[in-house]
């Protein structure tokens, strides 16, 4: 039998067909002397990347394919690769050659020559490490979100955002079963959820331009970041996708009363007519950030967006026709506009997250037997 490798490079994949040869000739290159292996973990891309990494896994022994289906993000991948691997070290890494593999050696040799290093970690923000040519505005986002990690961690960084970095095999153990496994920050998830000082070393590098493809940070990444954030602060106490509903309704509160002073106000509508107008305004906004944000895992599509889209209206119709009879009731007793309409909101509120919880992101899509589209992490 041959000996398990001292250390297993993880590479998440999303349609990086090309430049997975170069990264693979890069890490031949630079780990030469190192017993290794490099499991890519691909998210069922559609370009080729399953037929590059099929020849490559017969051709080359130290290359390992893991092909996900119907589920996608960067941690989860890493966390899967993490899983299948014997070695003793674990290093993550890009597809993209953004990370400068040259650093790898070097951090393999501090784990290996200092038993109480647990972490060692790419930093693009400390001595002679930068960030390439970057916009000024991702600088702004980038520094921004580190400033606002540092607020909850207890092992300092220069670079929490950091996707590079090698860890050993029992910190993996340690972590594993309490990471989110959502979004692209793996790094941030694991030095919050082990909760507790690491003994940590950073190595600079430059960030460099993609080679190949595109990249696949958007506003989804920024939402999973908040979402890692919340549920690793105060999810213990209150369930993350509680708090994002509330986040959602609010956003249908403000839009509620937007609605209901233009058309009681501006447009001079009966009351009773402008709050059921904007009480269905407000149905419409929260079932469409709910879907897209607060059970995006399970987003609906296609005629399941359409059939979840009429239950969910039917359903927080029940709490619509209270919220009506009691802000007009509230009205005509002379409470001001705007209170009367923020307590028929807030009264169909528990009722609407209770019942469409369970049923149109749940029952919905299960009950039809599958004939729904589930949409799945982006």
């Amino acid at each position: 039998m041959e000996k398990p490798p001292l250390v297993s490079v993880i590479i998440p994949t999303l349609r990086e067909s090309q430049n997975i040869p170069l990264v693979l000739g890069r890490l031949d290159a630079v780990l030469a002397g190192f017993e290794w292996e490099v499991v890519f973990v691909d998210d069922d891309s559609d370009d080729g990347t399953a037929e590059v990494l099929v020849n490559l896994t017969r051709t080359n022994r130290r290359v390992r394919f893991i092909r996900r289906i119907g589920r996608r993000g960067l941690s989860s991948a890493c966390l899967e690769g993490m899983a299948t691997s014997a070695a003793d070290f674990f290093a993550v890494m890009d597809a993209d050659l953004q990370h400068d593999e040259r650093i790898l050696p070097v951090m393999i040799r501090a784990l290996a020559d200092d038993p109480n290093l647990e972490l060692a970690i790419g930093t693009r923000y400390a001595a002679e490490g930068g960030v390439g040519n970057w916009s000024g505005s991702r600088k702004v986002i980038s520094r921004l979100g580190t400033a606002v990690e540092k607020l909850f961690l207890r092992t300092e960084l220069t670079d929490p955002l950091s996707g590079y970095f090698l860890m050993r095999r029992g910190l993996f153990e340690e972590a594993v079963r309490r990471m989110t496994g959502k979004g692209f920050k793996i790094l941030l998830d694991l030095v919050l959820t082990v909760g507790r000082p690491l003994r940590t070393r950073e190595f600079p590098y430059e960030f460099r331009v993609r080679q190949h493809g595109e990249s696949k940070l958007d506003v989804v990444v920024a939402l999973e970041y908040l979402y890692l954030l919340i549920d690793k602060s105060v999810g213990k106490f209150i369930p993350v996708r509680f708090i994002l509903y509330v986040l959602a309704g609010m956003t249908g509160l403000a839009l509620h009363l937007s609605v209901l002073w233009l058309l009681f106000r501006v447009g001079a509508l009966p009351f009773v007519l402008a709050q059921a107008l904007s009480t269905l305004s407000a149905m419409t906004s929260n079932f469409l950030v709910n879907n897209a944000v607060t059970f995006r895992p399970v987003r609906l599509k296609g005629l399941g967006f359409l059939a979840g889209l009429a239950v969910y209206v039917g359903i927080c119709s029940v709490g619509a026709v209270v919220n009506i009879g009691i802000s007009s009731y509230l009205y005509e007793a002379r409470i001001p506009w705007w209170l009367a309409g923020v307590t028929g909101a807030l009264i169909g509120a528990v009722w609407n997250y209770a019942v469409s919880t369970h049923i149109v992101w749940t029952w919905l899509p299960q009950g039809l037997g599958g004939k729904l589209r589930r949409g799945r992490e982006a």
